[in-house]
């Protein structure tokens, strides 16, 4: 009776465990409107022509990247996404300036690419390769996870591990810590370590869903 007793309560601790981890999410796209999101270089409301069937398709924004209009420092960030051919998207993360997010933030390559390079999907953009390349099939619908805390940013897709960086150790600029070039003029560990974060246009439609975010600080 008493280990069905035990049972039950680490049942019930594990329920409560798992109610309260999604509820430190918000939901910032619910799919029906663009409110909360801006584009970057002008930082006007999204147009409803970009809150589509699928999804929030930054293509034909106006922007080079869709913004949530709110800063986050440490958190956790996921959401879905579908590509279509020859798609080359990204999430930008902890820009400090929205006017130049390439130097003042750092991507996530999202792209209709099957390698494991670092201008691959899941790199930490010319900084990170990923260890696997674990995108779904042209025209599926994928599920990224983004863990950003301190200098620690990691990233999962479709629930597997795939890159992680530690921006203290890119201390010297144009550098990776093995010595080798990127090709940022600063030091990534000068970056902003809270911005804002974006999905990117670069000429293909591409879809983002179910967008949620975590703050944990």
């Amino acid at each position: 009776m008493r280990s069905k007793t035990m049972a039950g309560l680490l049942g019930l601790a594990l329920a409560a465990g798992a109610l309260g981890a999604a509820a430190g999410f918000k939901t910032i796209f619910d799919g029906t409107s663009g409110a909360g999101w801006i584009t970057n270089n002008d930082q006007k409301p999204l147009a409803q022509a970009n809150v589509q069937a699928d999804g929030l398709n930054p293509h034909h924004s106006g922007g080079y990247i869709v913004v949530h209009d709110q800063p986050h420092g440490d958190f956790v960030l996921e959401f879905d996404y579908k590509l279509t051919a020859g798609c080359n998207s990204g999430v930008f993360i902890r820009v400090g300036d929205l006017k130049d997010p390439v130097f003042t933030g750092l991507e996530i390559a999202i792209d209709d690419t099957k390698g494991t390079g670092i201008h691959d999907t899941g790199a930490v953009y010319d900084l990170v390769a990923p260890r696997v390349n674990a995108q779904k099939p042209l025209g599926e619908w994928n599920h990224m996870t983004i863990t950003a805390k301190g200098p620690i940013i990691e990233v999962a897709l479709n629930g597997e591990p795939v890159s992680k960086i530690d921006v203290d150790q890119f201390a010297e600029p144009g550098k990776r810590p093995d010595g080798s070039k990127h090709k940022f003029k600063a030091a990534i560990k000068d970056f902003p370590r809270s911005g804002y974060f974006g999905f990117q246009d670069h000429g293909k439609d591409c879809w983002y869903k179910n967008v949620k975010i975590q703050d944990l600080n």
